[in-house]
């Protein structure tokens, strides 16, 4: 009789005891996100524009990205002195033994939500592999393809109407017509596991999300042919093999959405029900749209 009290007990206690660690690792993401916001806001304060999507160097998916420019303003200036050939045309790519010995080698703290679950042995998995995070960069409103433009002019019906972040171009905030605080600056994602390709932030392509599928959207994220980069057994994400651009939607394991920092540096909870068309208006920088707040 006594075992049996102590197990109800136990199985009424367990849920209320994760609900408090979920709502401590949403909090603590929550920061996170205001730390990235206010450093990406440190780096245009330095230089007059936000940080680069990706650098502009070929091959565009893998000299670089925003998560290497603003190290110094999240106190890992040593990380950055140790990432080879930023911005370099032909150079050592996030790859490279080099970075992976390296920068690509280091997990940074400040860029994990404590909800997910790390990613320890990613891609490219020959004995050292490149670190896994949950921030993403707002590359807008259709799909990613690698190319100068980066963005795709349109994509499944819509029409690319500007970002915070793309292929070299750093853009002024003042260039964000739809206002600040209308405008996203990063997201969430889930980290990949195994060696699926998502969460690999310091890889071009993946380290932004678009918003053409909804927060923890069913439909599948969109990745490279091969089924162990788009890796569909659980926990990850739905993912299909792209047959155009990359398509990588904001994701977490909170319970109802994801938590995002918004362009005046201010953190918002968006829930997964969000409309479709509030959720795009939301990514472009030059829609023109008008946001429900």
């Amino acid at each position: 009789m006594v075992i049996a009290i102590i197990a109800i007990l136990i199985g009424l206690l367990l849920p209320a005891v994760q609900k408090v660690r979920e709502a401590a690792a949403r909090m603590k993401c929550q920061n996170n996100l205001k730390q990235l916001g206010l450093a990406m806001h440190n780096f245009h304060e330095t230089s007059g524009k936000l940080p680069p999507g990706v650098a502009d160097a070929t091959p565009y998916w893998g000299q670089g990205t925003w998560q290497v420019a603003i190290l110094p303003h999240i106190e890992q200036d040593a990380i950055q002195n140790i990432y080879f050939d930023y911005g370099i045309s032909g150079g050592r790519t996030y790859y490279h033994a080099d970075n992976l010995n390296g920068a690509t080698g280091k997990q940074i703290k400040t860029l994990l939500c404590p909800s997910d679950n790390p990613n320890t042995g990613g891609w490219p998995a020959n004995g050292q592999s490149a670190t896994y995070h949950n921030y993403a960069a707002n590359f807008g409103n259709t799909s990613i393809d690698e190319s100068a433009n980066w963005q795709t002019t349109t994509y499944n019906g819509l029409t690319f109407l500007g970002a915070p972040f793309t292929r070299g171009r750093p853009i002024p905030l003042t260039h964000i017509t739809d206002g600040t605080s209308s405008t996203l600056l990063a997201s969430e994602l889930i980290q990949g596991q195994r060696r699926d390709l998502r969460g690999l932030t310091w890889w071009g392509s993946g380290s932004g999300f678009v918003t053409s599928i909804r927060p923890n959207d069913t439909s599948p994220d969109l990745s490279w042919g091969d089924a162990s980069w788009c890796d569909t057994n659980p926990p990850n994400p739905p993912c299909a093999f792209r047959t155009n651009g990359y398509v990588f939607g904001s994701r977490s394991r909170h319970t109802g959405g994801v938590n995002s920092v918004m362009g005046d540096g201010s953190v918002r909870f968006i829930s997964n029900s969000i409309q479709p068309s509030a959720w795009q208006a939301l990514s472009t920088s030059q829609g023109g749209e008008v946001v429900a707040n």
